[in-house]
């Protein structure tokens, strides 16, 4: 299938691992124009000649970009939309927050997941739609996390924040579809990334266990028996972000194996 996105303009946030950086891949072996971002140069001139060298894509480039940074994010859109001419796709994608429980985090700790987590993804939008709206077209996508289904243990304020982007999309979604300005939402199950890794094992020092055996203890309550895979997700946002999408909007997706069971 053509996902028509030969010579469209992408943005990825936060690509310089894990699922940020096999989206942009998945992007430039569509042919698409990427512009990755991270808030460190050395590891984003890495990713791009590792997507060059893999996807014999040459139109694949990057820009630092700390997301809890509204200077930075003006400065993102406004090169890629240099570059390329506008934007078409937007990835709104950012690490983690710490892992713990309500007592664990003080105001400053809520106020930075807030800006790392939520407020990042709102001004990234703000930037883009100028663009988006002119064209009457663009794209938009949101990573979050299997919390916006079903809440994750000694996870609050990522479960707090993602669920936040949930309603920003959906309503977003009201107010765009006018101009085609489709926006999703799309959260990963576990997807064996570095930032999963982590919280396995924090969650087999406070067990006392190995981390082994906390991801066999996890493969075992998944239906599909494994770790996903991050290619596995990034094909999914492609999809959702391409001209084979023309309908979608407004709504959540897991890529989990069947792991969660909410409805």
């Amino acid at each position: 299938m053509d996902l028509g996105l030969k010579g469209k303009s992408v943005i990825v946030m936060a690509a310089s691992k894990g699922l940020g950086k096999a989206t942009a891949e998945q992007f430039a072996k569509e042919g698409a124009n990427v512009v990755v971002s991270s808030r460190n140069e050395e590891d984003l001139k890495v990713v791009v000649a590792e997507i060059t060298e893999s996807t014999s894509n040459d139109n694949v480039t990057y820009k630092t970009c700390d997301v809890t940074n509204p200077n930075d994010i003006k400065e993102l859109v406004q090169f890629a939309a240099d570059k390329y001419g506008t934007v078409d796709v937007l990835v709104n994608n950012a690490g983690g927050p710490p892992a713990g429980g309500f007592e664990n985090f003080d105001d400053a700790a809520w106020q930075n997941a807030f800006e790392l987590n939520l407020l990042s993804f709102v001004r990234a939008i703000r930037e883009v739609l100028p663009y988006m709206q002119k064209q009457k077209s663009g794209h938009i996508i949101n990573f979050t996390s299997s919390s916006i289904k079903q809440t994750l243990d000694n996870l609050i304020l990522s479960n707090t924040f993602r669920a936040g982007v949930v309603g920003l999309a959906k309503s977003l979604s009201q107010e765009l579809a006018k101009d085609n300005i489709l926006i999703n939402t799309i959260g990963p199950g576990r997807i064996d990334t570095e930032r999963v890794r982590h919280l396995d094992s924090i969650r087999a020092d406070k067990l006392g266990v190995s981390y082994e055996e906390i991801k066999s203890s996890t493969e075992a309550s998944i239906p599909m028996g494994r770790y996903g895979l991050p290619e596995e997700f990034a094909k999914q946002a492609v999809f959702l972000c391409s001209s084979a999408n023309t309908y979608v909007t407004g709504q959540t997706l897991l890529v989990d194996g069947g792991l969660v069971k909410a409805l």
